[in-house]
């Protein structure tokens, strides 16, 4: 059976329609899913160094993972200027999804753990000194949330379009530092040295940002929103070092105790960042706190 195809211009562009199992599918010369999603370029970056069928795994692994790495700080940007400007009820929305998003990315890791040592020792030769270490985007991600290190930098000085994005995300002040300063615009006493600061420079925790917070956690219904912007700030940490943590247990599982091809420790390097803070006050806080004062029950005497 021949299937009609008819054709019209629309808006100066040549559209297309046809009856295909009892759908009217449209199409047209213009913008096809193809052209808008860039299928073919996607499709064709997956370029094997090694004769080895494994290698295709680890290449859409980590391929997948700067994916979502380039959504995680097109949406970190976003909800950075939303704390900035003080719209609390839309940056939330933002870090809800950056959330979700790296939920995702945990999971993902669980793909590369069906890689054996035998199946990664077949081709981990032909990486020579490629490594996870140089992701840019990844610190990137780092730096935006407050684990500043110009030092790391040194490592993409062969490409000036990543050594300029690395700097510029070193010398902006960090999604905790905006908190800050929308803490200090709400009438908290922050600091004035933390308000204005080198923003090359890793955050200090502070006894006094510590109290605020513990502050806002006490009275939780005045503060409701700033209490949400801490939740979700605690819950990018988490969900980062979660992330973390599985990296360095797939890197386990896969390699053991070797180095890694970029000259690191492995996984004695990884086990390390597990002890970074990218908001430090937001858990030291925690065991302070104690239980809210409750009022008198109802019916009981004074």
């Amino acid at each position: 059976m021949t299937i009609e195809v008819r054709s019209r211009v629309d808006n100066g562009v040549e559209t297309f329609e046809a009856t295909i199992n009892g759908e009217r599918i449209h199409w047209d010369r213009g913008l096809t899913y193809s052209r808008h999603i860039q299928t073919d370029q996607l499709l064709g970056a997956q370029i094997p160094v090694s004769p080895e069928p494994d290698e295709m795994l680890f290449i859409i692994m980590h391929q997948s993972m700067e994916l979502w790495l380039k959504l995680v700080l097109h949406e970190g940007k976003i909800a950075h200027e939303q704390i900035r400007a003080d719209r609390l009820p839309q940056a939330f929305k933002t870090l809800d999804r950056i959330a979700t998003v790296m939920r995702h990315m945990i999971h993902s890791w669980e793909v590369l753990a069906t890689l054996t040592p035998h199946d990664f020792l077949t081709f981990r030769g032909y990486l020579r000194k490629a490594s996870g270490f140089q992701s840019w985007q990844y610190r990137i991600l780092e730096f935006m949330l407050g684990n500043k290190n110009a030092d790391l930098i040194i490592v993409h000085r062969d490409s000036p379009e990543h050594t300029a994005a690395l700097n510029a995300a070193l010398q902006n002040p960090s999604i905790y530092d905006v908190s800050l300063q929308l803490l200090a615009r709400r009438g908290f006493a922050v600091p004035k040295e933390l308000l204005e600061r080198d923003w090359t420079q890793p955050y200090q925790p502070h006894a006094a940002v510590e109290k605020i917070w513990m502050d806002i956690y006490r009275d939780v219904e005045p503060n409701w929103d700033l209490y949400q912007l801490g939740e979700r700030l605690a819950a990018l940490e988490y969900y980062l070092q979660e992330w973390r943590f599985k990296h360095m247990k797939t890197v386990s599982r896969v390699i053991g105790d070797k180095r890694g091809t970029g000259g690191s420790s492995g996984v004695s390097y990884l086990v390390k960042a597990l002890d970074q803070k990218m908001f430090p006050e937001l858990w030291s806080m925690r065991t302070d706190m104690q239980a809210p004062v409750m009022g008198t029950p109802s019916g009981c005497p004074v």
